[in-house]
């Protein structure tokens, strides 16, 4: 019997054995598993924060894209501004050149006649430039109806007649269209 019971405590040692053995297996499985578990968590942990750089980067390079072009755009602003009236005032010197031609001539000739002809040829080059620089005369004569978006109302007065009630008495200023755009506002009187 001793033989046995020693048998079968060589048997329950092995199996004891064996069973410490799994174990180890089992806890180095289970700690390999939590490794690979935090590896994976640190991976993603990693990715997020590339993933986060790379959209910081991202954005101050757009930032940084949008900065210059509102700088670039302001410049190019000025400098149309600057140069915008160059052409007007270019064809508006030969003007300028005949206004002082007259004002020689107006001391040197007495004759009234001729400084009143070149007077009217002066104004009449004048007017052609602007007209040929998109200004236009608005329509602004007694008796047309009061429009705000044209006119300017400086007064009112009693209409003169029960036609004029609400309308263009008289005409102060003339208004002008560049274009379509009112740059200067007739300036009126309307009956009342």
């Amino acid at each position: 019997m001793k033989k046995e019971k020693t048998a079968e405590k060589e048997v329950n040692l092995e199996e004891n054995e064996e069973a410490k053995v799994i174990n180890i297996d089992e806890a180095q499985e289970e700690k390999q598993e939590v490794e690979i578990e935090e590896k994976e968590e640190l991976s993603e942990l990693d990715k997020a924060k590339a993933e986060l750089a790379e959209a910081k980067d991202k954005y101050l390079r757009l930032y940084s894209e949008f900065e210059n072009y509102r700088r670039r755009t302001s410049k190019e602003k000025l400098e149309l501004i600057q140069t915008a009236t160059e052409g007007l005032i270019t064809s508006l010197l030969p003007i300028v050149d005949d206004f002082e031609r007259a004002e020689k001539s107006n001391q040197e000739d007495a004759d009234v006649k001729s400084v009143q002809e070149g007077m009217t040829l002066i104004a009449n080059k004048f007017n052609n430039t602007l007209v040929q620089k998109g200004l236009k005369v608005m329509e602004s004569k007694q008796g047309i109806a009061f429009d705000p978006e044209i006119h300017e109302a400086i007064t009112q007065i009693p209409a003169p007649s029960k036609k004029l009630k609400g309308k263009v008495v008289d005409v102060v200023e003339k208004g002008y269209f560049l274009g379509e755009k009112v740059v200067r506002f007739a300036k009126v009187v309307i009956g009342n």
